[in-house]
């Protein structure tokens, strides 16, 4: 099984300059937050299985920007309907990064349905998501990286990851107002210089 802060570190040095990440609350954003801060990004504190709508609505506020979404798999297994939302809807520029590690790291490492018979990419094919995929070792990484930032979505890519705890890296900010605006703000500025996918909206001369 992979590593997860290694695993999200070497995701994060692929990313586009405009793309926008959201991550899940507990350990996720404690990974993304690892990596550095970046006011693209969106991480939940709280508010467990509402980080995949919250995706899901960016994306379609957003077309012309990547979204990707990393998550737990205890995150996706509460609101499982909400891949079916996605798949109907479509988002050509959503992807989901599960970070599996069958277990429900925030409360003491209790076993999650996916330690069981419970596949995730299963689930998300099964909802109609046009691409899917599961790593479970680093020489699939490379294959992950294209299809995290550059595959036709909506993408569920299953990452199974080691299963124990990391150090606690807090976010920018722990308050919900502020850090929305935050986000606003750096989208609203991003798109006054770019557009699809970090392409000027310039001619180039």
């Amino acid at each position: 099984m992979l590593e997860r802060r290694t695993l999200v570190d070497r995701l994060l040095r692929h990313r586009p300059d405009n793309a926008l990440t959201v991550s899940s609350l507990g350990s996720p954003t404690w990974d993304i937050a690892s990596t550095g801060d970046n006011p693209l990004h969106f991480g939940f504190i709280g508010a467990m299985g509402q980080a995949a709508p919250f995706a899901l609505g960016l994306a379609m506020a957003e077309p012309n920007k990547r979204v990707v979404l990393f998550a737990g798999d205890g995150e996706l297994l509460m609101s499982l309907g909400i891949l079916a939302t996605i798949a109907n809807k479509a988002p050509a520029n959503l992807a989901i990064v599960s970070l599996d590690n069958e277990s429900y790291g925030e409360t003491g490492g209790q076993s999650t349905a996916t330690a069981g018979p419970t596949d995730l990419e299963a689930v998300a094919k099964a909802c109609g998501f046009s691409q899917t995929c599961t790593a479970t070792s680093e020489e699939a990484l490379d294959a992950v990286c294209d299809q995290v930032w550059t595959a036709k979505g909506p993408a569920f890519i299953n990452l199974k990851i080691v299963c124990g705890p990391s150090p606690l890296v807090f976010p920018h900010s722990f308050d919900g107002a502020t850090a929305m605006n935050r986000f606003r703000d750096a989208i609203n500025k991003l798109g006054q210089t770019q557009g699809s996918y970090g392409r000027s909206n310039e001619s180039e001369i």
